[in-house]
């Protein structure tokens, strides 16, 4: 039970019954709506008329206004061609006044076209209620098949949003991890700038003690090859005397 009138629909309903005032039950109201007839139910093996697969297939409205409780069935009337061609009035009115999308996911065509479907269930089961029953099977194989999309849809965003999660997660992870290989890489570089600058260090060293090393050997020859030519010019001298 709600809460206010219900929002008009697309479906055919009689005027609401006040329950309480004047009806202390609503099998009573349903009497009074129609008829005297109906305060008995029929036997078990008694086909149900098509008034209680009316109200089995599209149940009444109930709802709570200014402190009273109402109930409306749906309507009995039997349906013509004008009454179709009213509800395709309607529904196209109902769209462009609640601004229904016309394409993609919309709520409100949904259930614009959902009261369609059920108002088109009502006029086919009171000319043939067989039809009707079978509209109605049809209708709730189509509402089930649409809630397994939309729990497939939820799921498959929840499993989006997880993914999604994890993969931010990781990338922290990953975005720490390169900072702190970046971080090693920068310390092996200045490492590798020090151990070039010792290398040319030491060669510089080595090649400045080769090149005094160098210099001393000359001069140790030219010494030795001065003291040589001094010695062959003094044995010289000797031999001549």
């Amino acid at each position: 039970m709600i809460e206010g009138r219900p929002r008009e629909s697309l479906v055919q309903y009689d005027n609401p019954i006040e329950v309480g005032s004047g009806y202390d039950t609503m099998e009573q109201a349903k009497t009074k709506t129609f008829g005297s007839k109906k305060s008995h139910l029929p036997p078990i093996e008694a086909k149900p008329s098509t008034e209680d697969i009316l109200n089995a297939i599209l149940p009444p409205r109930e709802w709570v206004e200014g402190g009273k409780r109402y109930i409306q069935y749906v309507s009995h009337k039997a349906p013509s061609r004008v009454d179709v061609a009213c509800l395709r009035e309607m529904l196209d009115e109902k769209l462009m006044e609640r601004q229904a999308r016309e394409s993609g996911i919309c709520p409100v065509r949904e259930e614009l076209f959902s009261q369609c479907f059920d108002e088109i269930i009502r006029q086919v089961t009171i000319n043939e209620s067989e039809r009707g029953l079978l509209l109605l099977r049809v209708r709730d194989e189509i509402k089930m098949t649409i809630s397994a999309y939309q729990t497939l849809y939820q799921s498959a965003v929840t499993f989006g949003m997880r993914k999604q999660l994890q993969a931010e997660h990781g990338k922290a992870e990953l975005e720490s991890r390169i900072e702190e290989l970046e971080e090693r890489k920068t310390k092996l570089q200045n490492k590798v700038i020090e151990l070039k600058s010792k290398i040319e260090a030491i060669e510089n060293r080595n090649k400045e003690r080769k090149e005094i090393e160098q210099e001393k050997r000359e001069k140790e020859i030219d010494f030795l090859k001065y003291q040589e030519s001094h010695l062959s010019k003094f044995l010289k001298s000797l031999t001549e005397k």
